[in-house]
């Protein structure tokens, strides 16, 4: 049996420290129930973490991949990183410091989670997104383009598929309503974790 292991912060806990189920009650969850009405046996592990930098996710990731010893793993991490690079009265070259470093962490990310020789790993890199909902967000995108970049790259660079999410979901929130795809501007509403839970479905499933 195949065991996908899910990486993040709050948006992939999505209440899984509080609640019985511990796939949480997002995406996770939403993309466990896909796998298994399509017949696909997979073993389902959340390991996302309620305001988890990508710092602290580096810190837990050993004791979690010994744990587990996952044949696919997704991570959605950064917006943590983005709030503190945005709400701590940085100077733009503090800020930028900042995502040299998380560029930095995320290679290392990606040099663990790949394992080596025959015990290669399908990865999947998702994009971190906001919504400019509130307004305060949107200054948030600038810094939010540039670690994309960076995802992408280091995505290209292991072999990792890179998951864009920013535009997609907001043209949805712009279709729908902000409401409709987002509680406060960074988490996901049901309908939202649907989205994203259909599109990892689409491109896991793609590769088996």
């Amino acid at each position: 049996m195949p065991r996908l292991l899910c990486l993040g912060d709050s948006i992939t806990d999505c209440g899984r420290l509080f609640s019985a189920d511990p796939s949480g009650n997002g995406y996770v969850k939403i993309l466990s129930g896909l796998l298994h009405n399509a017949g696909y046996d997979f073993s389902m592990g959340n390991r996302g973490i309620d305001g988890f930098t990508l710092e602290r996710l580096l810190q837990n990731m050993d004791s979690w991949l010994e744990a587990s010893d996952p044949d696919i793993v997704t991570v959605l991490i950064g917006i943590n990183d983005i709030g503190i690079m945005m709400n701590t009265r940085r100077s733009s070259a503090q800020q930028q410091d900042l995502m040299e470093i998380f560029a930095a962490r995320y290679e290392q990310l990606a040099r663990k989670l790949s394992g080596t020789g025959s015990r290669k790993r399908k990865l999947f890199f998702l994009e971190p997104f906001v919504f400019p909902w509130p307004r305060c967000y949107a200054s948030w995108f600038p810094l939010l383009s540039q670690m994309s970049v960076h995802i992408r790259t280091i995505s290209q660079k292991y072999g990792a598929v890179f998951v864009p999410l920013q535009d997609d979901l907001n043209q949805k929130a712009s279709l729908h309503g902000m409401s409709a795809i987002t509680e406060d501007g960074i988490h996901l509403t049901r309908q939202g974790h649907r989205i994203l839970a259909e599109k990892l479905y689409t491109l896991i499933t793609a590769e088996r």
